[in-house]
Order: structure tokens, then C-alpha cells, then sequence
């Protein structure tokens, strides 16, 4: 009997010893692994935005912890440019901030085809500067900038021109993104880096309205990873 206890104390307990803490540390793992994904889930559909896997969240959400604070500052005269910029926020887990107008514009303001329209005059006026309702107390806290705005005559309008120069962007990670059914965002990207001269400017984007998530989750990915080699 002393032989029998001898060789299970040896060989057998070690064996279900072993086979049990390999088990203990693969349920633990598992668990997080699954309230990350339920967390993430419940984030995504309280939001009515649309469903991604959790693998892109997850990565990038690592982008930007503990690095980088994120604002996405957008003007979107009738609604077009806010569902760009409210899933730029989504996948950036970045700050919303609508830039609206003291003086709303109205449809007729908007009538392009009229030469003395408000639109049309504020274009033609190098100087013109509407102004903006609400500010930002907090915008040395932001580390990157998103800036969001329809093409109005080739480039942004002036009121986007009002909210660069109401703060001082030195140092911050700056990047353009309109929307356009035609025309580029080239000279938007132009005339926004003279007012920001020192800025570091990502390379702008412009989208379509029917724009994809995916469309807009790769752009910002790109942006993030330039930003993370930048610190």
C-alpha cells in the first residue's frame, strides 16, 4: 500500500495538477476577452450607428488611449457633413463639436443661383467671418483636430475660416475632411493650412454623402497611425 501511495503522490496527483491550472487560465482569458466584445456591443447599437466587429473597435480604441484626445469639430449647413463627422467621432471615440451659426442659414441664404444670396456673399468676401454660437473652454486638451465642412463655391466655407482663427492650433495634429458631390478639397486644404500655419496638417479627405463606414473607419485608421508615429 505504501508503494501504491508512493506512486500516486509521484505521478498521478502532479498530472491532475497541472491539467488544472492550464484549464483555470484559458477560462480567464476567454472571460475578458468576451465582456470586451459585450461592452463594445452595447456601446455600438445604444449609439444607432452602424455595427462593426469588435477587432477594428478594439484597435482603434488602442489608438488613441492614453494617447492622443481627439475633437471633431464640424459645420453642416443642411445635414450632410454631420453623419460623416458623428461616425469619425464613433470610430475615434474623439469629441463632438457642431459649429453652428449665430444667424442659422436659411434656404434662401443657400440659393446659390441667386448672386446677392448670404452664401454667395460670404464667398465673395475674403474677410467675411460669420459669427459662431457656442465655444470651446477645453481646446488645449485636444491633441488631434478633425475638421468637417461642405464645399461651398471650391472651398470651405467662412465660417470655418471664424473657428480656426477664434483658437490657437499650434502644435496640433490637424486634418481636413469635407463633403462634395463634385468638387475637391484641395484648395479647402490649402487655404485652412494659412490660417493654421503651425499646424501639423494629415492629408484631407473628401467624401460622398453615401459615403461607407468602412470608407471612413480606414481613412481614420490611416490618420491615427500617422498620428501614433508622430509621439
Amino acid at each position: 500500500m505504501r508503494k501504491l501511495a508512493l506512486l500516486y503522490m509521484t505521478f498521478i496527483l502532479p498530472f491532475f495538477m497541472f491539467g488544472c491550472g492550464k484549464t483555470t487560465d484559458n477560462e480567464i482569458n476567454f472571460s475578458s476577452s468576451s465582456e470586451t466584445t459585450e461592452q463594445f456591443s452595447e456601446k455600438t447599437n445604444a449609439s444607432g450607428n452602424e455595427t462593426v466587429s469588435s477587432e477594428t473597435t478594439i484597435e482603434s480604441e488602442s489608438k488613441t488611449d492614453n494617447k492622443s484626445k481627439i475633437l471633431v469639430a464640424y459645420f453642416s449647413a443642411t445635414g450632410t457633413t454631420r453623419p460623416i463627422a458623428e461616425e469619425i467621432a464613433n470610430v475615434t471615440g474623439g469629441d463632438l463639436f457642431e459649429i453652428v451659426p449665430v444667424q442659422p442659414y436659411s434656404e434662401e441664404d443657400l440659393d446659390y443661383s441667386n448672386d446677392n444670396c448670404r452664401a454667395n456673399q460670404e464667398q465673395n468676401d475674403d474677410t467675411a467671418r460669420p459669427e459662431i454660437s457656442d465655444t470651446i473652454e477645453n481646446i488645449d486638451e485636444y491633441d488631434v483636430v478633425f475638421i468637417g465642412h461642405p464645399i461651398w463655391w471650391g472651398i470651405e466655407p467662412r465660417i470655418i475660416d471664424t473657428f480656426l482663427e477664434s483658437y490657437d492650433f499650434s502644435g496640433k495634429t490637424m486634418v481636413d475632411f469635407c463633403t462634395s458631390g463634385g468638387s475637391g478639397i484641395s484648395e479647402s486644404e490649402s487655404n485652412l493650412k494659412e490660417i493654421c500655419p503651425d499646424s501639423v496638417w494629415l492629408e484631407g479627405k473628401r467624401f460622398l454623402e453615401s459615403s461607407s463606414h468602412d470608407d471612413i473607419a480606414d481613412w481614420v485608421d490611416n490618420c491615427l497611425l500617422y498620428t501614433s508615429d508622430a509621439a
